[in-house]
């Protein structure tokens, strides 16, 4: 009655009509193309946060860290570096598009180590890699083709580089879905090593190839150039609960500040986690003469010391040959090549996986 005595609803009612019909054909179209249909990468299982609090979904502080831990150690915070994104699908192929906020290279480290993400699949409790995501620009988008045969998949994110956007599509009529969520994580401190300098591919970073390994979730809180073991540090690890943490930040300290800060940390730690083991490693060296270094020799006497006081659950890896047994290990002496990585994760696979016995793993 009322569209009878009001003819202008006429017309109006008339567009609503063709609109909702033009919809309907074009979402039937793209159905029939196989159009992506896009998830939200955080919308799956986003695995190797510390904190749920973060400004980004990709950070690995919280956003409470801004303008407590130092500048540098901030920024750096920002690199994606050991965070991953598990999901299953049944689809035969998938796309992956992201968005990056820095360099894609440096002079030493690939663009797809820095800034590339890699794709692996398991297939009856085995990981294996199913391609990496190569970056162009500040805008990415890479295809993988997929054998339809894996129980899930698993995305790495890049090491070197702030991931400010993540979007991972398949063609209908195929979906996504979340893995299954694994618990607590071992939780990786320390340096540009640690953070992942310089594999090819974020894979590659020694504490993603242990977590493979051992079918175990990781946390990677490596900071280039900047893990000095600082108190504020200290405070924001201790507040994870982790199922291992490895202190590995001898690199960026002086003989001095292990001396003082290493004590501290683990002090802290204990306070905090009173059954979580602690695993303290030596600065690798790619020459057996140069093991135990100045640093390593006060971790040793340091080591030592923490024993004697009762400090219980209180482990310890020496460098000597992690990062092989020749000199082919490095970048530059110093930083890992894909297989110094793959020593040293055998190094922590060595030493942690009868530390996980007891949590069930």
């Amino acid at each position: 009655m009322l569209l009878t005595s009001n003819s202008s609803w006429i017309p109006r009612l008339s567009v609503w009509i063709a609109a909702a019909f033009w919809m309907a054909h074009v979402a039937a179209v793209r159905a029939q193309d196989g159009e992506c249909q896009w998830v939200e990468g955080y919308d799956l299982t986003l695995e190797g946060r510390g904190w749920a609090e973060t400004n980004s979904p990709y950070d690995r502080l919280p956003a409470k860290a801004e303008g407590v831990v130092r500048g540098g150690v901030w920024g750096l915070s920002k690199d994606s570096a050991g965070l991953c994104i598990r999901f299953v699908t049944a689809a035969p192929t998938l796309k992956v598009r992201w968005a990056l906020g820095g360099s894609l290279a440096m002079p030493h480290m690939p663009a797809t180590g820095v800034s590339g993400v890699d794709l692996y699949a398991q297939t009856v409790g085995r990981w294996r890699f199913v391609g990496n995501g190569r970056p162009h620009t500040d805008e990415n988008e890479a295809e993988f083709n997929l054998d339809g045969t894996a129980d899930e998949y698993c995305l790495f994110l890049p090491l070197y580089n702030e991931t400010r956007s993540l979007q991972i599509g398949v063609k209908s009529p195929h979906s996504l879905a979340p893995a299954p969520e694994r618990g607590r994580s071992v939780v990786f401190y320390g340096t540009s090593i640690t953070q992942g300098g310089c594999a090819s591919r974020p894979g590659m970073a020694a504490s993603n190839i242990f977590g493979r390994a051992l079918n175990v979730p990781t946390i990677n809180l490596g900071f280039s150039g900047n893990g000095q073991s600082e108190p504020e540090m200290v405070e924001l690890v201790a507040e994870i609960d982790a199922l291992v943490f490895v202190l590995d930040p001898l690199w960026n300290m002086s003989p001095d500040l292990v001396r003082e800060r290493i004590p501290h940390f683990v002090h802290r730690l204990r306070t905090a986690h009173p059954t979580t083991p602690i695993l303290l490693v030596e600065d690798c060296r790619i020459r057996a003469e140069d093991v135990p270094t100045g640093m390593g020799k006060v971790l040793r006497e340091v080591y030592a010391e923490l024993l004697a006081e009762g400090i219980g659950d209180l482990h310890f890896l020496s460098a000597e040959g992690m990062l092989g047994p020749s000199d082919e290990g490095t970048v530059d002496g110093v930083h890992p090549t894909d297989l110094g990585f793959m020593y040293q994760a055998r190094a922590f696979e060595k030493a942690l996986r009868p530390l996980l016995v007891p949590a069930g793993q």
